[in-house]
């Protein structure tokens, strides 16, 4: 047996939140660190944005349209 094949071997006798910790661990790893400059990007964006709210200049839509958008686009994609 692959030290792999061990290793899940081992893991899915634990109990499930034990698993779902190992998983959230092994997920976690996979991540690259974050990029401050990305960081700093959203955060200039949101600000832009809640100043286009505040100045009137955005077009906001009823989440209820939008969730019926989202929908029907769900619908179309998974025939």
């Amino acid at each position: 047996m692959s030290s792999r094949n061990a290793v899940l071997a081992q893991a899915l006798q634990l109990p499930p939140e034990e698993r779902a910790d190992v998983a959230k661990h092994l997920l976690e790893s996979l991540d690259e660190p974050a990029d401050e400059n990305v960081e700093a990007a959203w955060m200039a964006e949101v600000e832009r944005r809640l100043q286009d709210v505040d100045r009137g200049t955005a077009k906001l839509e009823p989440w209820e349209v939008v969730r019926e958008r989202i929908a029907t686009r769900l619908r179309t994609t998974r025939k």
